[in-house]
């Protein structure tokens, strides 16, 4: 199971008194209700350790609000920047600076399940705000490679054990467990040792130390947009380059049909 914990060293959050509860409706995702009561998604999710998954909430279930109002949280954890830095461009379905809505991933996806659509499209919004991945053909080009990395936003995590990788120099593998432990997550499968200190470094969460945090789905978009923005792929997303960007993805151009499907979806909802 994905346990959430604080990603700082300091001990487990103690709530403020003026903490308060939410009783979960039809419809809710922890982002709205974050929004809607000035906390960021990260606090929220640092208040409520029950959570195992942040996608996975039921009518019902009770949410504690850290106090404080717009300045809850703020202090938890490095991880909550990533909520303020989108601003509240990312907060309306599909932000100001643009973005994909929950209806336009089902087009993109057509195997998606359509109560998941809303809040990945949300936590891809968060990060393409973050890398400043802005443009609709940048956009296009990035959902449609994330797409095809995860079986249509289905896997978070490598089926293999991972233990193939144990020993890998290459990818910083040089302590015993590391190939099972780093083992590839996240959207584009983020793997070994070295990616997941320079990941956890760019996004200020200590995927060292708690490697499942890649596997989670607000991170797993956020992984995926460090990669993309630190090989700098916007510039061949800007030149129309979709067999570079693959290969900048993929290392080669495996499943470039289906990638090229998927961009092509991207393309028509996101124009």
């Amino acid at each position: 199971a994905m346990a959430i914990s604080p990603v700082s060293n300091n001990p487990a959050i103690s709530l403020p008194p003026d903490t308060r509860a939410h009783s979960v409706v039809h419809g809710d995702t922890l982002w709205d209700i974050a929004a809607q009561n000035g906390v960021s998604l990260q606090a929220l999710i640092q208040a409520n350790p029950q959570v195992l998954n942040p996608d996975l909430i039921y009518p019902g279930d009770q949410i504690q609000i850290p106090g404080g109002g717009a300045g809850g949280g703020q202090d938890a954890s490095p991880m909550t920047l990533a909520s303020q830095a989108s601003g509240s461009g990312a907060i309306d379905a599909a932000g100001a600076a643009g973005g994909v809505t929950g209806d336009q991933l089902l087009q993109i996806v057509p195997t998606l399940d359509p109560a998941r659509a809303p809040a990945i499209a949300q936590n891809l919004n968060v990060a393409m705000a973050e890398a400043n991945i802005t443009t609709p053909q940048q956009q296009a080009m990035f959902i449609a490679q994330l797409a095809h990395e995860s079986g249509g936003f289905r896997y978070m995590e490598e089926l293999a054990s991972g233990a193939a990788y144990e020993g890998r120099a290459d990818l910083g593998n040089t302590q015993p467990g590391d190939g099972v432990r780093y083992k590839g997550r996240g959207y584009i499968q983020v793997t070994g040792r070295h990616n997941y200190t320079e990941a956890g470094n760019a996004l200020g969460l200590d995927l060292v130390n708690n490697p499942q945090l890649a596997a989670q789905p607000e991170n797993a978009a956020r992984i995926a947009a460090w990669y993309w923005t630190s090989r700098d792929i916007n510039s061949a997303a800007d030149r129309g380059d979709f067999l570079q960007v693959t290969k900048l993805i993929n290392g080669g151009t495996n499943g470039l049909a289906d990638r090229q499907a998927y961009y092509a979806r991207a393309q028509a909802a996101l124009s």
